[in-house]
């Protein structure tokens, strides 16, 4: 092993792209009097350039992982650590799109404007929702360096007015230094139906649910492909893979055998699951012996608070999760297993990071459709129970009937043994996630977990230290922003070297810290995310209302001692560092990324027209970009031949987890308002609609204008009223994160249950066009 990891400076780097190679021929008048000399085409890189994999696994916490004390199996993990180094003090933004944002470039989210998903982004420079040119990815520049570069699963980093198949495709990772992407561009998908990008192709998946598909496998599937093809096609090149999971992210989908794997192992509930975690953690040295685990929020339930007929609804959604998460884990194992096959692995810097951020607590009580917390529609358990019994009751959990995400507890249980979750910046348990690191070829196998405070920006200027690469000043013309985080690249070899950096803010949606030189403070901001609804006081919240809290990060490993009462001074110049960092780095206006959610829903992304007129075979619009059909008064005008005894869909927009459709089943009209599963609006004519051609309109009118408010839908052949109805709550802000409107049929996740056994359902006429009007 190499004790010296850093790799010596490559010349000429500063300013990306590289100055192109002159010919070193002469052009005389005839081929008699010229001279030929092939140009030599220079090397960027040292002989012995690592190949780089990151893997980044989704709304994963600490305290679920085997490897870590946790109950969920995750060989691959074990494997990693065991073959490499360990981080117990690593960090992400506790969000998505942040984390890769500042993962992918080493700056801070909100200085390269992502300190928000993507989906919400607004017009505060900190807020925008796109990586600046300023901001080169490190695979932009990986691959001005002569790396071939790749890039797998979620990625949640292109304006969401952006991922139609239209395009612009400039945000889209091929635009952003990759040279080939397989995955989806939203937050989230369906595990069994998701909508999914080939560079900038929108392609349906190889198999369908019933044929044994699973978003995971593919991704790990085309994974190997393309490291195949990289070694018959490039095996001169090192190259780099970035493979992003959606799993552990909602919805929770996974196939029964895996869920039972996990039978009765959690019936205890989830403050028992911390205590034995947290011991286990211990025990494995995971966290040092006097790491004190926090006790739960007041406003968090306590197992024992949860009614005893609805135990085995919350015991099975964590099953479904701790299979869904042993799942991804595997399909990592996969693609090192083929590292090893091809011969890559010993000089491949391969880089396991659990969690984007801490555990999910959005699904909250426990739900079978979790788009409903987005909505902010009110449910209770028994709700879903009841509507889960309607679909064949607890084996559906994980199935592609429904979009199951667990109760918060099992998020806060999974982020063991800090008091946070996912959206908060204040605590570790949304912030701190474990990193593992292998690299045969460098870097010898320690099983002691390394203990620098480090953050996902480090990473890549830890990796260009490791090829030797001088963080560009320049990139195709773009002064570029200076790199915020730190190598830590020497302590892969020494683990007592410096690495990261002495001082690191975090802020989302109002929840904020900072840390500087062993102590963090923080505010927990002006909601908890495991709390339904939006707390009183919201519309008037401003962040001098907030408490913060005070820790002494290097004797309190988990936050548990607050010592802002005893030493206000201290926490006072601490609050003055987060106000300083905060200026600097585009975060102000605290709560900037609150904007669009919780103040003006009305300006979430949405296109800026206000009619459309669509051929009969339009597919695959994302729905951020289509017409609000479910929730603005709009009329759809349906031209279309119709035969006799039609059958098949006219439109569809959103899932079988939420959405609305009109089709044609024996050759009456039908509409369905799919209400998250929970409920389902249906109205079918009284007679068939007569064959040939007509104008089918289909309008929708609230009829109370407040949010979730209910609609009245009235149904017209050839301006003739033959059906009407009522919707009796609508969803406010939209059915899905991924899925789409189709014209005559529908892709992807079937709306409605009456035709999901004959999905896609394509109608059997002809729609000569579709006119959508908001009225």
């Amino acid at each position: 092993m190499d004790g010296q990891i850093v790799a010596p400076v490559l010349p000429d780097g500063g300013v990306l792209p590289f100055p192109p190679v002159p010919s070193g021929s002469i052009a005389g008048r005839t081929l008699q009097e010229s001279t030929y000399q092939p140009r030599a085409i220079p090397k960027h890189l040292h002989e012995d350039s690592p190949n780089i994999v990151i893997v980044l696994i989704d709304d994963a916490g600490p305290g679920l992982p085997s490897t870590f004390g946790g109950e969920v199996t995750t060989a691959t993990l074990d494997r990693i650590c065991g073959e490499g180094v360990s981080y117990n003090r690593f960090h992400t933004t506790a969000m998505c799109s942040p984390t890769r944002a500042s993962l992918l470039t080493g700056r801070n989210h909100h200085e390269i404007g992502n300190g928000q998903i993507a989906e919400l982004a607004n017009d505060w420079d900190g807020y925008a929702g796109k990586i600046p040119r300023s901001s080169a990815t490190v695979a932009e520049v990986l691959k001005q360096y002569g790396y071939a570069t790749s890039a797998f699963g979620k990625w949640h980093n292109t304006p969401a007015e952006e991922t139609t198949a239209a395009g612009p495709f400039e945000n889209w990772p091929t635009g952003l230094g990759f040279e080939y992407f397989y995955g989806f561009l939203a937050g989230e998908a369906s595990q069994y139906e998701p909508n999914l990008v080939r560079n900038t192709t929108v392609v349906a998946p190889p198999k369908t649910p019933e044929e044994g598909y699973h978003l995971s496998e593919d991704l790990a599937d085309d994974a190997i492909s393309w490291l195949r093809r990289h070694k018959a096609f490039n095996a001169d090149k090192p190259f780099m893979m970035y493979w992003a999971s959606g799993c552990l992210h909602g919805p929770h989908h996974i196939m029964k055998d895996w869920a039972d794997r996990y039978a009765g192992k959690f019936d205890d509930g989830w403050d028992a699951y911390r205590q034995r975690v947290h011991e286990r953690a211990k025990d494995k040295g995971w966290i040092p012996q006097d790491a004190v685990l926090t006790e739960r929020d007041p406003q968090m339930p306590a197992w024992d608070d949860i009614p005893e007929d609805e135990k085995p609804f919350q015991r099975r959604l964590m099953e479904v999760a701790a299979g869904y998460a042993e799942h991804v884990d595997v399909q990592v194992g996969r693609i090192a297993d083929e590292l090893d096959t091809l011969g890559y692995a010993e000089n491949t810097l391969f880089l396991y990071i659990w969690g984007d951020n801490g555990s999910s607590g959005e699904g909250q009580n426990g739900t079978i459709s979790e788009l409903l917390a987005q909505n902010g529609i009110p449910t209770t358990v028994r709700q879903h129970i009841d509507a889960l019994d309607e679909l064949g009751g607890l084996d559906v959990l994980g199935s592609p009937l429904v979009d199951n995400q667990y109760h918060a507890g099992w998020a806060w249980a999974g982020s063991t043994p800090y008091k946070g979750m996912k959206l908060m910046a204040s605590h570790l348990g949304g912030t701190r996630n474990p990193l593992a690191v292998r690299w045969p070829a460098k870097v010898a196998a320690d099983p002691t977990p390394r203990t620098q405070f480090l953050h996902c920006n480090d990473v890549v200027p830890t990796i260009y230290q490791v090829v030797g690469i001088e963080a560009p000043r320049t990139v195709f013309g773009e002064t570029q922003i200076p790199l915020a985080g730190v190598s830590f690249a020497q302590t892969l070899v020494d683990r007592n070297a410096e690495g990261g950096k002495k001082t690191q803010y975090f802020e989302i949606m109002g929840s904020r810290g900072i840390y500087h030189d062993g102590w963090f403070a923080g505010a927990v901001g002006p909601r908890l995310p495991w709390i339904p609804g939006l707390p009183p006081g919201m519309a008037t919240w401003t962040p001098d209302q907030d408490t913060w809290e005070l820790y002494h990060l290097d004797e309190d490993w988990t936050q548990a001692n607050d010592l802002a009462a005893q030493m206000p001074d201290k926490l006072a110049q601490m609050r003055e560092t987060f106000a300083i960092e905060a200026a600097k780095n585009a975060v102000l206006p605290i709560g900037g990324g609150l904007w669009v959610p919780v103040y003006h829903p009305e300006l979430r992304i949405a296109p800026p027209f206000t009619e459309w007129e669509f051929s009969g075979d339009m597919i695959r619009m994302p729905e951020f970009c289509a017409p609000s059909l479910g929730n603005k008064n709009n009329t759809v005008t349906i031209d279309a031949d119709i035969p006799a005894n039609a059958h098949g869909v006219l439109y569809a927009l959103g899932s079988g987890a939420g959405g609305l459709t009109v089709y044609m089943d024996e050759g009456y009209l039908c509409y369905e308002y799919n209400l998250f599963i929970l409920s389902r609006t249906k109205i079918r004519t009284t007679k068939k609609i007569p064959p040939g051609r007509a104008t089918l309109t289909v309008a929708t009118r609230y009829a109370d204008p407040r949010p979730a408010g209910p609609l009245d839908i009235t149904i017209a052949r050839n301006g003739e009223s033959i059906a009407t109805g009522q919707v009796p709550i609508s969803a406010p802000l939209l059915f899905t994160a991924n899925d789409c409107l189709d014209i005559g049929t529908c892709l992807g996740s079937p709306v409605s249950m009456d035709y999901r056994e004959r999905a896609p359902f394509p109608f059997e006429g002809r729609i000569h066009t579709v006119h959508v009007a908001y009225t």
